[in-house]
């Protein structure tokens, strides 16, 4: 399996308002695999999780929209020009 491939099948990394303060979750997951009293704590450990995994981390507004997006794998190479 290339590089790309893995990158392919590891989810992304979603910190999201939650009931409880702010949560991180993967992609198409129910659950939560943490939650957290504040978004920073929450980005935090989202942005340590996507690194593991070489994958993309969106972080999410209060309101549920995508306000910031980092990735963490093997970004295309950029064209000169």
């Amino acid at each position: 399996m290339s590089k790309g491939e893995a990158m392919a099948k590891s989810k992304a990394v979603h910190t999201v308002p939650h009931k409880d303060g702010w949560a991180n979750k993967r992609a198409g997951a129910s659950r939560a695999s943490g939650v957290y009293a504040t978004k920073k704590a929450a980005q935090e450990a989202g942005r340590t999780a996507a690194k593991n995994s070489k994958t993309e981390h969106l972080i999410h507004r209060k309101d549920g929209t995508i306000g910031e997006r980092n990735s963490y794998g093997n970004d295309p190479k950029r064209s000169k020009g």
